[in-house]
């Protein structure tokens, strides 16, 4: 995970606050303890802290195309750069470095503001146009990459987390009331609402294109509920197979180690056989469980880290776990009611000792309607 910060001024005759870019990537340097890179140009300033993935010594960021006139920064990860680059390759484009954040700059020469129509991956991404004077914000489809904006009168700033936001003095931290009301309703903050009125999140499959001092937010995708699927009703499982196959090989180009978070349920599990099928060598898995044996996962676990011949680790929550409680709360920014979080921070300690990425099950409930709620939504319609 990487972090983003930046900012534009409304007047192109100020310049972008140097200071205040900086005091943004500082609050972000456990996202990407890697490098930082900020670049300032006449009243834009971009900043970026990167957790080294792929192309690891030129990657730095932001990226420029050849002409040094457009520059982007990325949180997240391309995963069909590779398709994209002989195709832009083609087309005269030179590229300087093999990281996948290269492919925006110049697919947006090509392509413009329409460029993230292309993009396949898990991304927030911030591209200055210094020839149109113009901002390019970008979520990927379903929301993995976080990103946060506030439209002040005389500038707007932008961040994978509030708490970057919020270094500017000049950001009021008055409590937004609807974003209130909603979390004691849906026990999480939908957006575009943050629990601060003067900050607002980047919906999915949305981009927010500022020129001229003009915000324009509007969707670049969505998902189509309309057309049906040629294939036959005893085909869908292997369809389904491949297409989890494909992601899953798309995930593992990675120049540092990865590894994968292991629950024991249907989701995880898959990701790891498919991993299993993918590598050339043991997968490494980690999993957390309770003392208390309702609450306990470890045995599923285990059956599945034994039948695909994983390296795995594990390791229990203890009574001290309330001591993460304060970090949780600086992590993140807002009302968060999910305890999952708890025991998602416990493995992620764990695995940061062994590798860099891990792959895990979720989405996997929200796009197959696994949770109790979903069914009792329907009855209640049907009642």
């Amino acid at each position: 995970m990487c972090g983003i910060a930046g900012m534009v001024q409304r007047d192109p005759s100020q310049q972008a606050d140097q200071a205040l870019l900086q005091r943004m990537c500082t609050s972000l340097h456990h996202r990407g303890p890697d490098a930082q890179g900020l670049f300032l140009r006449g009243p834009v300033g971009l900043g970026s802290r990167r957790l080294s993935i792929i192309d690891l010594a030129t990657g730095q960021q932001p990226i420029f195309n050849e002409s040094g006139n457009i520059a982007v920064i990325l949180n997240g990860e391309i995963y069909n750069f590779r398709e994209l680059r002989p195709t832009l390759e083609a087309k005269g484009h030179r590229f300087a470095t093999r990281t996948d954040t290269e492919v925006i700059v110049h697919l947006y020469e090509e392509y413009g503001v329409d460029a993230v129509h292309r993009l396949r991956g898990m991304f927030a991404l911030a591209l200055w146009d210094g020839e149109r004077q113009r901002l390019l914000l970008a979520r990927d489809r379903v929301g993995k990459k976080p990103l946060f904006y506030a439209d002040l009168p005389d500038r707007l700033l932008f961040a994978s987390e509030i708490k970057a936001i919020l270094q500017d003095p000049e950001v009021s931290t008055a409590i937004d009331l609807q974003a209130l009301d909603a979390y004691l309703a849906f026990q999480f903050i939908p957006h575009p609402l943050t629990i601060y009125q003067a900050v607002r999140k980047l919906p999915p499959a949305h981009r927010l294109i500022w020129e001229q001092g003009d915000v324009t937010i509007e969707p670049y995708w969505r998902l189509d509920f309309s057309r049906k699927t040629p294939i036959r009703a005893d085909e869908l499982g292997e369809a389904l197979r491949a297409r989890l196959a494909e992601a899953t090989q798309s995930r593992l180009i990675s120049d540092v180690p990865l590894g994968a978070l292991l629950s024991g349920g249907v989701d995880s599990s898959a990701v790891v056989a498919l991993m299993a099928q993918a590598m050339d060598r043991p997968v490494q898995t980690f999993s957390v469980g309770f003392a208390e044996e309702a609450y306990n996962e470890l045995p599923y676990a285990r059956q599945v880290a034994q039948r695909f011949a994983t390296d795995h680790h594990e390791m229990l929550v203890t009574p001290d776990v309330a001591g993460l409680l304060p970090r949780l709360v600086w992590q993140y920014d807002e009302p968060f009611a999910d305890q999952s979080a708890v025991p998602t921070l416990y493995v992620a300690r764990m695995a940061s000792r062994h590798v860099t990425v891990v792959l895990n099950g979720d989405g996997g409930d929200e796009a197959f309607a696994g949770y109790d709620k979903y069914r009792f939504s329907r009855w209640q319609r049907a009642w």
